[in-house]
């Protein structure tokens, strides 16, 4: 909740947990050589109140878009925990 209202202006309301993400998927190299294993929980926001508000800082832009259009690029630790949400709400 805490770094969505710092990144975003935006407070979570109604969260579920959609998981803890770790392990070789979660390791990551950046182009200067710097390496990470991040270790991510990972919460569903059914709710929010407030306007989104970046903090220039932490975000470069900021905007809502549908899951199905979703860029190729995203930052590759990312991808288990959407490819879980995609899953999840499969119909």
């Amino acid at each position: 909740e805490r770094e969505l209202f710092e990144e975003t202006g935006l407070k979570a309301q109604k969260l579920e947990l959609l998981g803890v993400y770790s392990g070789e998927r979660m390791q990551y190299t950046y182009p200067n050589g710097d390496k990470v294993s991040n270790v991510d929980i990972v919460y569903t926001c059914h709710e929010y109140t407030g306007e989104l508000k970046m903090q220039a800082s932490e975000v470069s832009q900021l905007k809502f878009i549908d899951i199905c259009d979703l860029p190729e690029d995203i930052f590759p630790p990312n991808r288990p925990a959407i490819e879980d949400y995609i899953n999840k709400n499969k119909t």
